[in-house]
Formats: structure tokens, sequence, C-alpha cells
């Protein structure tokens, strides 16, 4: 048995791996989901596949490799089929027959089998979110079949023994809009596979073959056991619940999740049976994307040292109907999976709430996606290599749900996205468009003893012509709702034109392409955060400190909170709160 000391050493090696595979990416990348956003992950796997550490940026990718990897071994190559100088690469969702395969078809994901002379060691995988692979729009619109969402890549090597296809690869690029930022991100998503697999030879090299092997076991083993003590400090029960999508009724809405939750001794079980069956659109989940949701929620709510590994997940049984929106089949359209994802967290959340209270969160603003391209050969003359075409958009912040010790966050991207904010500046520099506002909205935090995250209001003017506008977003109508007598937050909203007498408020949270002009601005104000716990239990300095900072309004504090504020001292003049 190997020392304490030393698996914590080869744990944090193995970190430091995946971590430097990620930024690899990042920084050889050339579009700006990547270099600027950061919408890539890694993780290493040993030789039979399991998961020993991921780099994973954004939350919905916490172990989505492992089962495309799953997927890889079992359906397409055996590892017996595999060399050295390997990298197979797929983007297809429903890979092998089941949704077990890519998130959505932007999702690339390159493997690379890692050798140790004669001998499989392991794997070294990147996925990358690449900004166009073709099919009927280059942003999010409504889709209802898989083949509208870009070209399909079932598994199959894009290198053989060192050696590229190149009619494969010429394939790819002749099959996406952007072939120049296709190029650029696809070698640096293989420059990330090769440094993983560097990496993995000198700690295997360095500790020996058969150790090592004994120290990812164990290591996976010390995961598990954590795991399982943190789920046994939770009472034994089922635990219930059920939110909303599409609340607006866009296409047939609103459709319901259900979860039912049910911790036995160490183990727990994920039960969506009774959500509704999937729907002729994009907005349906693979598994692969629930699981990893699950993933995240559970991560969220129980200690955050544990190494996140395949250990962790041994103790965690999902059930999820297949044909429903938390498990979609062939061929139905799953490009904003997110929009599902999202709930998933809220859902589980809340089933928990009742459980353990000191740990969920209220409701968080969702899913928001806002991107747009048009063309000015004057200002932007590069352009995107087909029709001089420049992208912009963002995976935009809005407010997080209070928390039991503390306030919400403000101006955040969700959850299971969790993107940085791509600087205006770097979108001003590749695309026709000028950003006009970017800004929290006062009194939209939901009222509660913690306060939820502001909005975020955001707009710009598109600077070329022919715009194409593709919107999505959440909880326009059923708003992010609070826990144990906090408020609910604000609903969110698109505008196009604001402020002029061609204003107008879109109908729904999410759609199909628009089509806009040159001088036209888009403004879109998020949804907030639900509050936490009753409005009159909150510090009533905290409330003077939230209208001198501009988060509450004067009249908001007396009208949610009962307190009096004095304008111009920011003194409590008069309260009702019962911590006063």
């Amino acid at each position: 048995m190997a020392s304490p000391i030393l698996i914590e050493v080869v744990n944090n090696a193995l970190k430091s791996i995946a971590e430097q595979m990620t930024e690899t990416m990042v920084r050889a990348s050339y579009s700006t989901i990547v270099k600027e956003m950061r919408d890539c992950s890694s993780a290493i796997f040993d030789g039979s596949g399991q998961m020993l550490s991921e780099g994973a940026n954004i939350p919905i990718h916490l172990n989505c490799l492992g089962p495309a990897l799953n997927t890889i071994l079992t359906k397409f190559f055996s590892p017996e089929q595999l060399q050295p100088g390997d990298i197979i690469v797929t983007n297809h969702p429903y890979a092998g027959g089941d949704s077990l395969g890519s998130h959505h078809t932007k999702d690339l994901i390159m493997v690379a089998p890692v050798f140790l002379e004669e001998t499989l060691i392991g794997y070294s995988v990147t996925m990358l979110h690449h900004r166009d692979v073709g099919g009927v729009w280059t942003g999010d619109s409504w889709t209802v079949e898989i083949w509208q969402e870009g070209f399909l890549l079932e598994p199959v090597k894009l290198y053989a023994a060192g050696v590229r296809n190149e009619a494969l690869w010429r394939v790819i690029l002749n099959n996406t809009r952007v072939p120049h930022d296709m190029k650029g991100d696809l070698l640096a998503q293989i420059s990330g596979c090769n440094i993983g697999a560097k990496g993995l030879q000198e700690l295997v090299k360095k500790y020996g073959y058969e150790d090592t092997r004994q120290i990812f076991n164990e290591l996976l083993d010390y995961s598990e056991r954590l795991t399982r003590w943190e789920i046994e400090s939770i009472k034994d029960g089922v635990y219930h619940h059920e939110e909303k999508i599409l609340d607006d009724g866009y296409k047939g809405g609103p459709y319901t999740l259900k979860v039912a939750v049910t911790i036995a001794g160490s183990d727990i079980t994920f039960d969506f049976t009774g959500t509704d069956p999937q729907v002729y659109g994009p907005i349906n989940s693979p598994l692969s994307a629930t699981v990893s949701a699950v993933y995240y929620t559970l991560k969220t709510i129980i200690d955050p040292t544990i190494p996140i590994n395949d250990g962790c997940h041994r103790s965690i049984k999902i059930v999820a109907p297949k044909g429903t929106l938390v498990n979609c089949q062939a061929p139905i359209g799953c490009f904003q999976r997110m929009v599902t994802a999202h709930i998933v967290v809220d859902l589980i959340m809340g089933a928990l709430s009742e459980a353990i209270p000191d740990r969920v969160i209220a409701d968080s603003c969702g899913c928001l996606y806002d991107f747009c391209s048009a063309i000015n050969m004057d200002t932007h003359p590069r352009g995107g290599e087909v029709g001089h075409r420049q992208y912009w958009g963002e995976i935009v912040p809005g407010g997080l749900g209070a928390r039991p010790t503390k306030d919400g966050l403000s101006v955040m991207s969700c959850h299971v996205t969790n993107c940085p904010i791509p600087p205006v500046e770097a979108q001003e520099i590749e695309a026709p468009v000028l950003f006009l506002e970017r800004s929290i909205v006062q009194d939209s935090g939901g009222p509660g003893k913690y306060r939820g995250g502001l909005a975020h209001k955001r707009s710009y003017k598109i600077l070329g012509d022919d715009a194409q506008f593709f919107h999505t977003s959440q909880k326009s109508k059923i708003p992010p709702q609070g826990l144990f007598g906090g408020k609910p937050g604000k609903s969110g909203k698109w505008i196009i034109n604001e402020g002029t007498e061609a204003e107008k408020v879109l109908e729904h949270a999410l759609g199909d392409v628009i089509f806009l002009k040159y001088g036209e601005t888009v403004t879109l104000v998020t949804p907030s955060g639900g509050g936490y716990g009753d409005p009159l239990e909150r510090d009533p300095q905290q409330i003077a400190e939230d209208v001198r900072q501009g988060y509450i309004s004067v009249e908001a504090a007396k009208r949610d909170y009962g307190v009096e504020v004095e304008p111009q001292t920011f003194q409590v003049v008069r309260s009702d709160s019962v911590r006063l």
C-alpha cells in the first residue's frame, strides 16, 4: 500500500497534467469562445478507462469525457486496435446507439492512447467547443433533427500511428463556415492531447508501471471513501422536486422535469422518472450531459477537496428513462442541451433542500446565450472565410441563487456553464459591433435573509450588414424561486432597438434566427437569483450597505425588507426587521 503522502503527490501531479492540457488549448486556440471564454476541458484516464483527473473549465464537462471514452473503447476501437501516435476524434452525441457520446456536435472530443514502450498505460482526452461545424445556422437556433446541427463524426482515427488522415482533415475543414478558426482550434486540441500523453508517460516512468497502477487504484478508492462519508451525513429518505422549462410556452412548453433523490446509507440515486418525453427541438439532453449535471450538483454539496475521479461516482446511480428530456435518443436534436442541464441543477437543489438546507442554494438565472454575426468589409475585411462574416457573442452571466450564509453572486455565468466574460474590446476588434452597456440591474435580486444575485443588462449595436442574431435564455415567465421564505428573483427579457420607435420585446426567451440591420440594437436583461430565508431577518446594516452600493433602492429597502434608509447618509432610520 502506498503512503498517503505519495498518493497525494501523484494526485496533484495528475491534476497538473490535466490543467496543462487545458491551458495549452486556451493559449493555442484561435476562436474567442476558447481563448477568452475557456470552453474546453481535458482528462487523464488509466489503462482500463477509469478517469484519474480532469481539467474541466466548464462544470458541465465534469466527467463528460468518461462516457464518450467508454463508448469508443467498447463499440468502435478496442484497446488491441490502438497504437502509439493514434488520435481518435468524434462529435456524435448518439455514437454507439445511445446518447453517451459528445454532448452536442460542436464539442469535438479527441482521444490519444498513451503507451510506455509497448504497454498501454492510459488515455489523454480533450474536448473543445468549436465555433461552427456546419448545420442549418452557426448560432443556437431551433433545430429538430441531429443532422441539422452540423457534420457528424462517429469515432474515427484522425491520426493513425502518427500519420494524419488528410482526407478526413479536409472533410472537417470543408464543413465549417470558419475553417481558419477550426484549423487552429483542432491543432490546439491535438497539442493538448500530446501534452497529456507526455505528462502521463513521465509520471509512470518516475514511479514505475506496477507501482503507479497501485497508486492510481488507491487514489480512486480514497475518493470513493470520502464521497460515501459525505453521502452518509445526509438523512436517509426519498426527496422529490419538479421544475419547468420553456416556461413561456414556446414550442408547446412548459415542459416538466422531475426527480426523486434517494439516500440509502452511502449510496445516492437520482431518478428522473416522470420527466416529460423528448421534444422536437434542440433542448433535449443526452444522457452524457445529464450525468455531468448530476455529478456537478453533487460536487457542490459535498467536500470540495475530494479528488475528482471515477472513484467519486461509484456510489451514484442515475435513472434516466430513454426518450425523455434527460436521456434523448436519435435522431432528435440536442444542440441546446444546456437549457435542460441547467434546470437539472435547480431540480436536484430543490429536492435536497429538505434534507440538507444548509448546503443548497435558491434558483439561479439558468442558461443564457447571445450570439450574432454580420458583415462589414470596411472595418473587418477579413471577417469569416465564407462571405466575410464575423461573429461575436457570449454565454451571458446573470444572477445566482442566494446561499445559506451568503448572498447570491451577481453577473456570473450560472452553474454548469461558468464561462468567463469575454472582454468587450476583444469582441469589438474581431467583429462589427459596438457595446453600449453592461450593468447590474438594481432591485433585481430576490429578497431574503440572503439576497439573490443581481441581474445583468447587456446591450450592443450592430455595425455590419446582414446580421444574424440567435438568442437563448430561461425563466422569462416563471422567475427563479427562493428558498425558506426567500422571494423569487426577477425574470429576464430580450429587447430589440430599446428606447426607439422600433422597440420590440421578444415574445419568447428562446427562438430561431432573427435577421437584423446595420445600426439596430440588442438588449438582454437577464434573470436574477432567488432569495434565501425571510427578508425580515436580513441585517438592516447590510440593507443600508446595499442601498449605498446601488444594489437596491430606498423604496425597495422599505417595501421588501421593512427598512427605511436615509438616502443621503445611508443610515437606518427605522426597521421592521426581527434582527434590529
